[in-house]
């Protein structure tokens, strides 16, 4: 597993600005009303050659202000969960009372603890530093997250803090599963139909569980593990805190799993909720089942299996080389036909493609559909490999890697698909230049 920071401290002092800055992109929401920012934001981030999580967290404050309970237990929680701290304050401000309360919290975290100083665009601001020493965190490290100011002997600094990676706990040969979902469709019932035992609470309560429970077992001399992750529910609707640790745990099982069990709900039907969980596992290039529980609560004629997998295909365009199940986790109806499906796409997650048979595909495709001009010339394949495995990876050695258009993209992944299978299977492409 990657290692992680978290980037805590008072309200308004700019730590979505510096998340923003260090994972290279606006994906926190920034603005001058404080305690605008409510719920942990979670992102990868490279430096050096090293990636790890980011985590931006809600300001800490002990004022009777809205939220503000739900935000100081929420960086408590991201605390917890990081291996590195990065405690933020307000360089044009000073030290403040608020300032000493969160330094306080964090002396309990033993865990490595960074102090940045941000919003020091002055040079002439650069003496008011040594004010932050009374915080008995070491050395500030003055920054500005809008300008990018300090940001390299910041990320210097995390880098060298930063604990090596969790070496994987399971064996190769074990199928890593992650049962993944919205509240309450069944992912603890479907845990125990796998498991064929009951490992996990099952209730019929949303939410009841709130943390990720791994369980293996072997099946016909195939070894698995399960991971059961709590239910993600919608940002809007996240404010119970410890649904938000649950969200923290559930990506985090996601990136430890080979293949994501996406859950849907056959009672109540698709919603946009179930798309923007099952984009989770797809961003993160993991093999995909899409499983519909409680089958055994529609009324069904001729077409009806037929007419759910049109509108599953039609909602989950990205995730068209899914396989779909259908089944009864609390009935135990149906569940056994998960364990070929996950075989097959398990060995399609693993599967390596020879590289002279490779480029005659990829040549084949190039003379069927040559590519058009795009960025003010045509792109030239020159020769392609496959990099690695889990997920899917190939290298394509391009003559202008800007000439490669998206959907000429998603035609040589639809080739390679056509060629090699890959179902349930994520295909990444990278694009290098050769001269």
């Amino acid at each position: 597993m990657l290692p992680s920071i978290a980037i805590v401290g008072r309200p308004n002092v700019g730590k979505s600005t510096l998340f923003n800055r260090i994972v290279g992109s606006r994906l926190a929401i920034t603005d001058e009303t404080p305690g605008l920012t409510r719920d942990r934001l979670y992102s990868r981030a490279e430096w050096l050659g090293r990636h790890f999580n980011v985590i931006d967290t809600g300001g800490i404050d002990f004022e009777d202000a809205p939220f503000i309970h739900e935000i100081r237990h929420q960086a408590e929680i991201a605390i917890d969960e990081a291996d590195v701290i990065v405690l933020v304050c307000d360089g044009t401000v000073g030290v403040t009372e608020a300032d000493s309360f969160v330094a306080k919290i964090l002396y309990k975290a033993t865990k490595p603890v960074i102090l940045a100083v941000n919003k020091v665009d002055n040079p002439a601001l650069k003496d008011a530093l040594y004010e932050f020493y009374a915080l008995g965190l070491g050395d500030p490290h003055g920054v500005s997250g809008i300008h990018g100011i300090g940001i390299g002997d910041l990320l210097d600094e995390i880098v060298h803090k930063l604990p090596d990676e969790t070496p994987e706990p399971y064996e190769a040969d074990r199928i890593r599963l992650c049962v993944i979902g919205r509240p309450n469709v069944g992912k603890s019932s479907l845990t125990n139909a796998l498991l064929g035992e009951d490992r996990v609470i099952v209730s019929d309560i949303a939410g009841t569980t709130r943390d990720s429970v791994d369980s293996t077992f072997e099946r016909e001399d195939r070894k698995y593990a399960v991971i059961d992750t709590a239910g993600l529910r919608k940002r809007g609707k996240v404010y119970e805190n410890v649904e938000k640790y649950s969200v923290l745990r559930a990506l985090s099982a996601i990136e430890r799993s080979d293949i994501c069990l996406i859950l849907l709900d056959a009672e109540e039907g698709i919603v946009e909720q179930d798309k923007k969980i099952a984009g989770y596992a797809h961003e993160a290039h993991r093999a995909s089942v899409i499983v519909v529980n409680k089958w055994d609560t529609v009324e069904k004629d001729t077409r009806t299996m037929d007419r759910w997998e049109e509108d599953i295909r039609s909602q989950f365009q990205f995730l068209a080389y899914a396989p779909i199940v259908f089944l009864s986790a609390k009935h135990k109806s149906r569940v056994h036909t998960v364990f070929p499906v996950v075989e097959n796409v398990f060995s399609q997650y693993l599967k390596r493609v020879a590289t002279g048979v490779l480029n005659d595909v990829v040549n084949d495709a190039l003379a069927m559909n040559p590519p058009k001009s795009h960025e003010g010339g045509v792109l030239k394949i020159q020769y392609a490999t496959q990099a690695s495995t889990r997920p899917p990876t190939f290298v394509f050695f391009v003559n202008d890697i800007e000439r490669m258009h998206f959907s000429y993209e998603r035609y040589l992944k639809n080739r390679l698909r056509d060629a090699f299978g890959f179902e349930g299977a994520p295909i990444r492409i990278v694009l290098r230049k050769r001269d």
